[in-house]
């Protein structure tokens, strides 16, 4: 079964290099890690042909224990997918997941073995990929009269740099630890990390790491920052929330003109364009908790919901770094 995708991806990045190397040009990952049950993008980068003849065709092969994988459209190029049942059920965001893509393919194109270019495609790492071990992503690029597979995967215990044509792969990290405790990896005074924060999805929005500092007692302002990527093909808009908390949820901007800074209310809300990621932060966007029934405490977390125009509602859970945990704007 195959069907062309019209939507550009987004979250954290994974990127994939076919590098020369001696007399062959060994496909690998610069970054060479990904985490279970995350989401990741991973940009495939080409910068040779065959032999010296232009690459006509790049096709990768999904692993199993990959599933909402989403390419990206290439000016110049078809794309193409080809789904199947998968070996297991997979859940999903409270959905059974049993079919999905197992091969991306574009072709058509003509990418010149003097020049460079980049194929791009989302997925989540689901948790049936054991932690601290390798997948592979079998890749193949085709000219006109040979190819290039990058699709050999190692045996157990063998060393993949001993085999001709190594398919990459990626190093399965953990799962990050669930949003609410002290998150001492951050460090006293620093801003979560995106990384290792919680992220939670509604529609095609996915929300990272929403953060928030604590306040001295008797403060009624606090202000909450995280990032919001739209992995899809149609413009989304935050324009409401709450906090446990908090008797009012407003969206601010911060901005400087001239040389003072100034702060606004954003009346209509904040947009997300397809294929953007909006980062909410000291110093820019951000949310405002006005009326506080009682101080942010640091290392206790506080529930929350966003509202957005198309997505709808979700729940989150902001952590609680320290006072002056980013450097930006004050909120009095």
């Amino acid at each position: 079964m195959s069907k062309t995708f019209a939507r550009h991806a987004a979250p954290f990045i994974l990127l994939v290099a076919l590098l020369p190397s001696g007399a062959f040009a060994h496909a690998s990952f610069e970054t060479a890690e990904a985490r279970q049950n995350s989401y990741f993008k991973a940009v495939l980068r080409v910068p040779h042909g065959c032999n010296g003849e232009a690459t006509n065709l790049v096709r990768i092969t999904v692993p199993e224990g990959m599933i909402a994988v989403k390419p990206m459209p290439k000016a110049g190029w078809k794309l193409e997918t080809k789904s199947g049942d998968l070996a297991r059920t997979y859940s999903l965001h409270g959905k059974d997941v049993k079919n999905g893509v197992k091969e991306i393919v574009w072709s058509g194109g003509a990418l010149r073995d003097e020049h460079y270019d980049e194929f791009v495609f989302q997925a989540r790492v689901t948790d049936t990929l054991p932690a601290g071990e390798k997948v592979f992503v079998p890749v193949v690029q085709e000219c006109a009269n040979g190819q290039a597979s990058w699709t050999d995967i190692p045996a157990k215990g063998q060393d993949s740099h001993a085999l001709k044509a190594p398919a990459p792969g990626i190093t399965i990290l953990a799962q990050a630890p669930a949003s609410g405790g002290h998150g001492h990896a951050h460090g006293h005074g620093q801003v979560p990390n995106q990384e290792s924060g919680a992220e939670y999805r509604v529609g095609n929005l996915l929300i990272k790491t929403p953060w928030t500092r604590a306040t001295p007692g008797g403060a009624k302002v606090g202000a909450g920052f995280m990032s919001i990527t739209n992995t899809g093909s149609e413009a989304d808009r935050l324009i409401g929330g709450s906090a446990e908390i908090a008797g009012t949820f407003e969206l601010h901007e911060m901005k400087t003109e001239g040389t003072v800074m100034r702060m606004r209310a954003l009346e209509k809300g904040l947009e997300i364009k397809p294929g953007e990621t909006i980062e909410l932060k000291p110093g820019g966007y951000h949310v405002m908790f006005l009326d506080l029934k009682k101080p942010f405490a640091e290392g206790r977390p506080v529930k929350g919901q966003l509202i957005f125009e198309k997505a709808g509602k979700i729940e989150i859970e902001y952590r609680v770094a320290p006072r002056g945990a980013a450097p930006g704007s004050s909120h009095h």
